[in-house]
């Protein structure tokens, strides 16, 4: 099977989430198989990494790990992918996703999670790629991340219009919905503030 689409999917190695986390990770693969989609993800066979892959393949789905060497015992590398490949370093494990995919799905995750989806946005606002960047805000894992971001932009360390360059959703077949048909981002991709700050009143 040859996938025209790909979507990487960043989320959690931890297999100490609630059950119903993994489940969304299984599902989320599950649904982009379903759609002829590839899935890129992380490699990993642990966690929602491994549930996400997992779920794609049971249908019929390509799936594509990238992981580095260090992380393959680490992280117990994917034995049952359409492929998989080890880079050097986390810097080109990300580069690679990144080529390879049309758009980002992120689930909850931790520290790895979150290093991948700010990679991934900064990249978008300095223009190096301009792909949907869909994030699944299940049970509301992510309302205070989404909250500091606001007060970032409110405090102006953040472009209010840059926070459009993630999509957030509440629920899997919203995502779908929204990798099926992105919308393109029209902001201005100039990151700067050259004005002063307004006067305290």
């Amino acid at each position: 099977m040859t996938s025209s689409r790909a979507v990487a999917v960043y989320c959690a190695s931890s297999m100490a989430v609630p059950e119903g986390f993994l489940q969304l990770a299984e599902d989320a693969g599950r649904a982009i198989a379903a759609r002829g989609w590839r899935l890129v993800y992380g490699g990993g066979s642990v966690g929602m990494m491994g549930r996400c892959a997992d779920g794609a393949l049971s249908a019929g789905g390509e799936v594509v790990g990238v992981i580095t060497e260090a992380l393959v015992g680490m992280e117990v590398a994917h034995a049952g992918l359409t492929r998989l490949d080890v880079v050097a370093t986390m810097h080109e494990r990300k580069q690679r996703m990144t080529d390879a995919s049309d758009a980002f799905l992120i689930l909850p995750g931790g520290f790895g999670t979150l290093d991948e989806t700010f990679e991934a946005i900064t990249w978008k606002q300095l223009g190096v790629h301009a792909k949907p960047i869909v994030v699944l805000n299940h049970e509301g894992f992510f309302d205070h991340l989404l909250a500091f971001l606001a007060a970032a932009a409110e405090g102006r360390f953040i472009r209010p219009v840059h926070l459009g360059l993630i999509t957030t959703v509440a629920t899997l077949q919203d995502a779908m919905a929204e990798l099926e048909s992105p919308l393109a981002w029209e902001g201005t991709r100039d990151k700067w503030w050259f004005e002063s700050a307004p006067p305290r009143p």
